[in-house]
């Protein structure tokens, strides 16, 4: 089984990749990076999702739309109409059996950066329109809403004592996830599940359910 995975360089997108690879699938990734890790069944795209070559992949099955920007100005026209782009190149063809966004908990909430928020919402409605559009090819469309992960890109965080346990305060499991487990959801999600399609999955350790019973 052949699967695209985009942002594979480093963190979540890095952790899914090996998790393919690892059940034995072929994997191709793409980042604007070079790659992140070595293996016979893997092979590394760099471009760009907005503006670079993207060129063709004959017998995907899966795709994981994970690359994506935050702060950076460009968060709509990377995280939303990068994926987008890519989607629309990749997605719609016979063999294609799921297709993946990671969004983030903020596309529920609303919190984090405004453009952020709003770059991870509309994917999450775009994800609705791919599903429907993917249903003839008997494909499912869903996507990953994570809270915090512990990735390189939070390291400001992780390693602030004092910000760490503010953070962790914010999920009644106190904790954040790992890029492994969020990977190993990529897997059952893609790869496992035949029936569920059109869904946003929140993975936040139960932050948006965090609340203050007063009496």
């Amino acid at each position: 089984m052949k699967v695209l995975v985009t942002g594979s360089s480093a963190g979540i997108g890095l952790a899914v990749a090996k998790e393919f690879l690892d059940r034995g699938c072929q994997v191709v990734g793409m980042d604007l990076q070079p790659a992140g890790l070595e293996h016979p069944n893997y092979t590394h795209i760099q471009t760009d999702i907005l503006t670079g070559e993207l060129p063709p992949i004959p017998d995907l099955a899966i795709l994981v739309n994970n690359a994506g920007v935050q702060d950076s100005g460009r968060d709509i026209e990377v995280n939303l109409k990068g994926t987008m782009r890519v989607t629309e190149q990749y997605a719609f063809h016979e063999g294609i059996q799921s297709v993946l966004f990671m969004a983030s908990a903020s596309a529920r909430t609303g919190a984090e950066f405004p453009e952020y928020a709003a770059s991870k919402g509309g994917m999450v409605a775009y994800m609705k329109n791919v599903a429907a559009r993917l249903a003839p090819y008997g494909a499912t469309a869903n996507s990953l809403s994570p809270g915090g992960v512990i990735t390189e890109l939070n390291d400001h965080i992780i390693q602030d004592p004092k910000l760490w346990e503010a953070v962790l305060n914010e999920t009644t499991l106190h904790k954040w996830a790992t890029a492994e487990e969020i990977a190993q959801w990529t897997w059952f999600v893609t790869a496992v599940n035949r029936s569920m399609t059109g869904q946003d999955l929140l993975i936040d350790n139960g932050e948006a359910g965090k609340f203050n019973f007063i009496w």
